[in-house]
């Protein structure tokens, strides 16, 4: 039996039909940049953020690039993040003339450790950025404490977590400002790119709309400088019809999760991820943590079962950070993690008895001799 780390068919065969018919109304209407699809879906996240708005935009990196530029980071200023992410928390920065500043996760949720913040921030930050990973959120309380009390602005980078709660409260509705991504793998994705920021503060969302769309309220009237990032009436309208089966799906995933959970929890050797106490984990990823990483991931993958590395290079450690002048050691929990973890196929159409033979095969070679 193949278990693949993701199948996007799987998901899409049951709603083949009523894609189709979204997509022929876009065609119909011929609302190809922006419109109407694009506003409905705006209004539909919005309300599934539990946010005032939604500003749909051409990716996730262009979502914290915006979200940026919209709280007004530029040249000179800092910006607090983890280096357990995708290089486009960072990009976004660099792309605002800012500084990205890492501080080190803590090793339950491998997010943001808000006891390490203070230590990182001067005169010159302006914003912290968390990311919730995986599919949980970062520790938010304590984050927007420090935040309050520093004058900072927070940015959710929610690109992995579409649904995901915190004491109740959704992915990106806690910040100023919270970016999402609909990468096609994504618990919500576009047919293509796409991405989202979602705000309560109707001045940030105006600026994030200019800066979208050449920096232009009315057309040919540009009050700033801005760029093209609008999102496609055509994803719009795919993610309006996704947008309904989320919650569902995202039940699904956390229903795989604690079936992996019950298989793998005694496993010596293997270290599951855990959930913390605040959080309504949304599992995009399932990452275990094992010492011979690759060795696993080659063993599995020769059962014809396929897995996934995120991120196996801390950012500090990336060669497009090197001016940064930080060394390896600095970050001992995210290096770790970068070392060992292993994302195990996740998605919501994954099958119990699939589940059950990626457990089997992992723990048969766990326990082989030769490890």
């Amino acid at each position: 039996m193949k278990v693949p780390f993701l199948d996007l068919k799987a998901q899409y065969e049951p709603i083949r039909a009523e894609i189709a018919e979204a997509i022929q109304q876009v065609l119909d209407k011929t609302a190809f940049a922006g419109g109407p699809f694009v506003a409905q879906f705006e209004k539909e996240f919005a309300s599934f953020c539990g946010t005032q708005f939604a500003a749909g935009v051409g990716s996730g990196t262009d979502a914290l690039w915006l979200a940026l530029l919209a709280l007004g980071v530029g040249p000179g200023d800092e910006v607090i993040t983890v280096p357990d992410t995708f290089i486009a928390t960072a990009e976004a920065i660099s792309y605002c003339g800012a500084k990205p500043v890492f501080v080190d996760v803590e090793p339950v949720t491998y997010n943001m450790d808000p006891a390490k913040l203070e230590a990182a921030i001067t005169k010159k930050t302006k914003a912290l950025i968390p990311v919730h990973l995986f599919g949980q959120m970062a520790d938010m309380d304590p984050i927007l404490a420090i935040a309050r009390k520093r004058k900072l602005f927070v940015i959710e980078d929610a690109s992995q977590a579409h649904g995901a709660e915190y004491n109740g409260k959704k992915a990106g509705s806690m910040g100023d400002i919270g970016c999402f991504s609909f990468y096609p793998g994504k618990n919500l994705g576009a047919y293509g790119e796409g991405g989202a920021v979602v705000t309560s503060n109707p001045e940030f969302d105006r600026k994030v709309r200019m800066l979208r769309d050449h920096g232009q309220e009315k057309k040919y009237h540009h009050g700033m400088i801005g760029w093209n990032a609008r999102m496609d009436g055509i994803q719009g309208s795919v993610l309006s019809v996704k947008l309904k089966r989320l919650p569902a799906w995202n039940e699904a995933r956390r229903k795989n999760a604690a079936l992996y959970d019950d298989l793998l929890k005694e496993v010596k050797g293997v270290a599951i991820p855990q959930k913390a106490a605040y959080a309504k984990h949304v599992y995009h990823i399932y990452a275990i943590c094992v010492k011979d990483r690759d060795g696993l991931i080659a063993a599995l993958a020769a059962k014809d079962i396929h897995c996934g590395i995120h991120y196996p290079i801390p950012l500090h450690l990336q060669e497009a950070y090197s001016s940064l002048g930080l060394r390896e050691g600095e970050f001992p929990v995210a290096e770790k993690a970068a070392a060992e973890f292993v994302s195990l196929p996740m998605y919501a159409e994954l099958t119990g008895e699939q589940i059950a033979r990626v457990a089997a095969e992992l723990k048969a070679i766990v326990a082989a001799p030769a490890r």
